[in-house]
């Protein structure tokens, strides 16, 4: 995985499976979208949590933020 150094102010887009390469090859043709990524995709397996895979193999729970409402996915 590669990672860039500041991801302030980045987007990310929930997209369904269906149009998600169409999707990203559309964010690609964009200058500022050059180097879009898909960073995870929705399971069934624990439902209505976010799961990160970790650098060791592992995974983790994402905890729910609290005061200010804005999720940080870094």
């Amino acid at each position: 995985m590669q990672v860039h150094g500041d991801c302030e102010g980045e987007p990310v887009a929930c997209v369904p499976p269906d149009p998600a390469d169409a999707v990203l090859e559309a964010m690609r043709a964009r200058p500022l979208g050059k180097e879009a990524v898909r960073i995870g995709s929705c399971v069934e397996d624990h439902s209505g949590r976010c799961v990160a895979a970790t650098g060791l193999g592992g995974k983790r729970v994402a905890d729910v933020p609290l005061g200010e409402q804005l999720p940080r996915v870094c």
